[in-house]
């Protein structure tokens, strides 16, 4: 039997999209800082991509942020305060989508400026959302409730809370959430 038990070609039957924001060098992980080549975020928009084989967009903001982290959390902070985060390039269409997987890290509690960016004004009728967030000690925060309210038409599901500083051997915890074991 599959990772999805007697449902599983039902479930890959449902054309899915992962959008995801995600920085890598300096980053702070438990109290210290470490560079690392590739952002927490897209460790796990990667394994949902292997297990489910949906398609994959990564949103990319129009000014990279710095890759010190201090300088970084200002810069965001600014986007965030002004509501102004331009990206290289718009989601593509998703009305042949039924389900959309929105990844972020967590900044002050919420979503990055770019990911509003990237959502707002699109067309979520009748999808499904599930949002992952990767964090160091904040959980989902209210990144459900921004999901809910910038994705007008669709059912916001439970989402995926993973720390950062776990992510690279995460793997069994997205597949215990995509069977809906555990989250």
């Amino acid at each position: 039997m599959g990772l999805f038990g007697g449902n599983k070609e039902n479930y890959k039957d449902k054309k899915s999209i992962i959008i995801y924001f995600s920085r890598a060098d300096e980053n702070y992980f438990g109290g210290a800082m470490k560079y690392i080549e590739k952002g927490n975020t897209e460790v796990i928009a990667e394994y949902i991509r292997d297990i489910v084989g949906a398609d994959i967009f990564k949103v990319e903001p129009q000014i990279p942020y710095s890759a010190d982290y201090m300088q970084c959390i200002e810069e965001a902070k600014v986007r965030t305060r002004e509501h102004n985060a331009p990206i290289k390039e718009n989601v593509p269409d998703l009305s042949s989508y039924e389900v959309i997987y929105v990844g972020s890290p967590v900044y002050w509690g919420g979503m990055p400026e770019e990911l509003f960016t990237a959502l707002k004004g699109l067309d979520y009728t009748g999808k499904t959302i599930r949002p992952f967030v990767t964090h160091e000690g904040s959980g989902l925060s209210s990144i459900p409730n921004q999901l809910k309210n910038i994705c007008t038409g669709a059912v916001v599901t439970n989402g995926l809370a993973i720390s950062g500083s776990s992510v690279n051997s995460a793997r069994s915890k997205v597949e215990n959430w995509l069977k809906g074991l555990g989250l």
